[in-house]
């Protein structure tokens, strides 16, 4: 018998996602599973969730929502033997898609249903995890504004890219050290991945893998305004590396110190976080989470 608990963002899909306990005792007979549904109504409700369902004996908790449902779920189940399951009915779903997982409730079910799980790599930042990137600059500015959008659509990111770009002169004046050298005055971006897509197919880092052991990191320095645009043309066919402003490299971890300036606001997960913190010390933590995928996706190990 499994004990299989669903944490469902009731506005995620729009607000008109079919996930109730009726739709899903459709799919799993009694006979082996228990199912138990709760919702999320505000931000960072669906960690408590996940904590409470943890306490009540879950074997299996799955994540209906975007990457920041599954963050908050996920982050509670790193380094337990509890198996997370997806089902993507949020806007980017750029986690979802890295595993491979479709949009299609039904066809989302079924890999649960298959059990095919395998371990994932997870990253760190200071005392929060992320499991498909994180970033300063402008990767977290446009997602700063595309928060504040009513509807969360791929339009909704290109209008909060442009808003973003618009605001890039009047950014605050500050100072970053990498890894307690290399120092930066105002870097356009520091961009650091466990996956390979954001969402929507858009990639800053292509190569990356949720198996490797490796965090890609991509780092731009300050830039023009024209160097800015041609940067965001090339991101939209995967082809940033071009510029030569660009600088890729793959690690285990990475601190960011603020030597001048406010404190770090990173996005983690497409979720913008004011960290009142003035260092970011990112790692990597290896083969950490269980989740369901497809037969096709890295080794699976159920």
């Amino acid at each position: 018998m499994e004990f299989i608990h669903f944490i469902v963002n009731p506005v995620a899909g729009y607000g008109k996602n079919p996930i109730t306990e009726p739709f899903l005792k459709a799919y799993f007979e009694e006979e082996n599973y228990t199912i138990q549904v709760k919702y999320s109504t505000f931000k960072k409700q669906a960690i408590l969730l996940t904590k409470e369902s943890i306490l009540e004996g879950a074997t299996i908790i799955v994540a209906c929502g975007g990457d920041g449902t599954i963050n908050e779920v996920a982050s509670c189940l790193v380094r337990t033997p509890i198996i997370l399951g997806i089902i993507p009915i949020g806007s980017g779903n750029g986690l979802a898609s890295n595993l491979q997982i479709p949009s299609n409730v039904e066809k989302a079910i079924a890999i649960i249903k298959n059990k095919k799980n395998t371990q994932i790599d997870v990253g760190s930042i200071n005392d929060r995890y992320f499991f498909s990137n994180t970033g300063i600059g402008f990767a977290a500015s446009v997602i700063k504004n595309y928060e504040q959008k009513r509807t969360h659509t791929l339009w909704g990111y290109i209008t909060a890219t442009f808003k973003s770009f618009k605001e890039f002169g009047d950014a605050v004046d500050s100072e970053v050290s990498i890894d307690k050298s290399q120092i930066m005055d105002n870097p356009f971006m520091i961009f650091i991945s466990n996956s390979n897509e954001l969402g929507y197919k858009v990639s800053l880092t292509p190569k990356a893998s949720l198996q490797d052991g490796y965090l890609d990191v991509v780092i731009v320095p300050k830039i023009g305004r024209l160097k800015i645009i041609f940067l965001i043309l090339l991101m939209l066919f995967n082809k940033q590396h071009i510029l030569k402003e660009v600088k890729t490299f793959q690690t285990k971890k990475i601190q960011l110190y603020k030597n001048k300036g406010v404190d770090f606001e990173p996005q983690i997960d497409g979720d913008v976080q004011l960290m009142g913190e003035r260092t970011l010390n990112i790692a990597l933590e290896e083969g950490a989470l269980n989740v369901f995928v497809t037969q096709p996706f890295g080794i699976v190990m159920g």
